[in-house]
């Protein structure tokens, strides 16, 4: 773990979506990411990794979710 992983809190979320047949999506959250320190790129760090050919989205939380 870099020193920059250690003291910075995430600012994104990573989800897995996987869309239904119903036109629906189900959102798996696996991970998180946070900017590098010259801004030109983020750190990543996966909890899980999708095998299904699903897409993978990073989004700001939402105000009211904590970011872990």
């Amino acid at each position: 773990m870099t020193n920059t992983e250690s003291t910075k809190r995430p600012t994104h979320r990573l989800y897995a979506v996987r869309k239904t047949g119903d036109d629906k999506s189900f959102w798996t959250k696996i991970g998180v990411a946070w900017p590098n320190q010259d801004g030109k790129g983020f750190n990543i760090k996966l909890n899980l990794l999708p095998l299904d050919g699903g897409e993978i989205v990073m989004r700001e939380p939402r105000e009211e979710e904590e970011t872990p």
